[in-house]
């Protein structure tokens, strides 16, 4: 059973944000880790270690701010191509990373889940400490911090139509409402905004079949000095925006 959670102040709403249009769901590529690490002379698994505070204090900005649900890209199917020594190394950081903070998450009522492919090439006490995680934190429901690690978009959705056709759906009911019932979380909502970090203009395999609409906000930022901040003005633009879903502005 989770503990009680702390009934905190209210947070007052950075200037520029309307309370009544706070995205839902937001989701951020967390890229620049190794320019940020190279820019310093430093090795990239320096970079790596110093993108934990961007994420826990971006995290709890996005719980100040009401956001329900935030996915973060923390390894994706194709960092298995990175030098062995990297990709171990993240193994053991994102490990650690859950080790140190779940508690605290859980505290602050957050549910920690994760997306992705859990085979053979993930080691198996990473995958404990994973089911760990998501059974301390299950009850919660403040936010949903969902890390896609061993995720790619096209794996998910992959994924997916082999889940349809092994229930023995005929082809003639599959359509999109088949498909998103067997996504990884299908509870989880589309994402409303998606943030990439580090000046790169692309989506690098992320939520393909969740963002379809979502807006998207690139900045220069890398992503170890991203702070609360960033994500509030991310925010602030995407509230400028009109959503259309395809139809015409009212």
């Amino acid at each position: 059973m989770s503990p009680p959670q702390r009934r905190a102040a209210r947070t007052p709403l950075p200037d520029g944000i309307d309370g009544s249009r706070i995205p839902a769901h937001v989701g951020i590529v967390m890229d620049g880790n190794g320019r940020w690490a190279r820019r310093k002379g430093l090795p990239r698994t320096e970079g790596h270690a110093a993108g934990e505070e961007a994420l826990v204090d971006t995290a709890y900005g996005a719980l100040d701010l009401g956001v329900k649900w935030l996915t973060v890209y923390a390894f994706s199917t194709e960092n298995w191509r990175r030098p062995a020594d990297e990709v171990r190394f993240l193994m053991n950081f994102n490990e650690s990373l859950l080790l140190r903070r779940r508690d605290e998450l859980n505290e602050r009522g957050v549910r920690v889940r994760f997306a992705g492919r859990r085979d053979r090439r993930v080691p198996r006490r990473v995958l404990r400490h994973m089911d760990e995680s998501e059974a301390l934190t299950s009850a919660n429901r403040k936010m949903t911090l969902t890390m896609a690690f061993n995720y790619g978009g096209r794996a998910e959705i992959v994924d997916a139509v082999r889940a349809v056709v092994a229930a023995g759906v005929p082809a003639n009911k599959i359509d999109e409402r088949a498909i998103r019932s067997h996504l990884y979380h299908p509870d989880m909502p589309d994402p409303d905004l998606v943030v990439r970090t580090s000046g790169e203009y692309r989506v690098s395999n992320f939520l393909l079949w969740e963002l379809a609409y979502a807006e998207l906000v690139f900045t220069d930022v890398l992503w170890p000095d991203f702070r609360r901040q960033h994500l509030f003005d991310a925010i602030s633009e995407y509230q400028g925006r009109s959503r259309r879903y395809g139809g015409l502005e009212e």
